[in-house]
């Protein structure tokens, strides 16, 4: 892990060049965790990244830790997904029955399909441990869980991916 208290401490001094190089760590861990917890929307996960560094960068003063920039902003980012998310229910509720066009050709990938059908929570917390390789204890204070309950989840979520790829 990279120490982020010397440019944090710049940042929330208002040094802007101290913050892009924060931002310079962590962007593409944050647009893999955003991009595969909405469900592989890449604008809404830009848009949630976008809102998370504007927001970030606007209460980079409130840290009160330096060396927690990276989780801090990750809460953040956690925060925006999830809201995201409540909005895609509100727009399912809105949506009619609409007749699909003939030509209309969809063909995800196994893996896609499966990882579809883990919970929103299940597929942040599969992200935040396999793709920016945060510990339990690390996504359970992102996501307001205990650690024990992160492990679980994530143990079983692995053997449920497992048996589904394998059929």
């Amino acid at each position: 892990m990279t120490d982020f208290a010397a440019d944090t401490k710049l940042a929330q001094q208002g040094d802007t060049a101290a913050f892009a190089r924060l931002y310079e760590t962590v962007y593409q861990d944050l647009y893999h965790t955003a991009y595969y917890s909405l469900r592989n929307h890449e604008h809404d996960a830009a848009d949630a990244v976008s809102e998370t560094v504007m927001e970030a960068f606007a209460s980079i003063k409130n840290l009160k830790n330096p060396e927690a920039f990276r989780s801090w902003i990750f809460r953040i980012l956690s925060a925006k997904i999830k809201r995201k998310q409540r909005d895609y229910y509100r727009q399912q509720e809105e949506l009619t029955a609409h007749a699909v066009s003939e030509d209309f050709s969809y063909a995800p990938s196994e893996l896609r399909e499966v990882l579809q059908t883990l919970s929103d929570t299940d597929r942040l917390i599969l992200s935040l441990s396999v793709l920016s390789g945060y510990t339990s204890e690390e996504i359970g204070r992102i996501c307001d869980m205990q650690p024990g309950t992160v492990r679980s989840r994530l143990s079983r979520m692995k053997a449920v991916l497992r048996v589904q790829l394998q059929d």
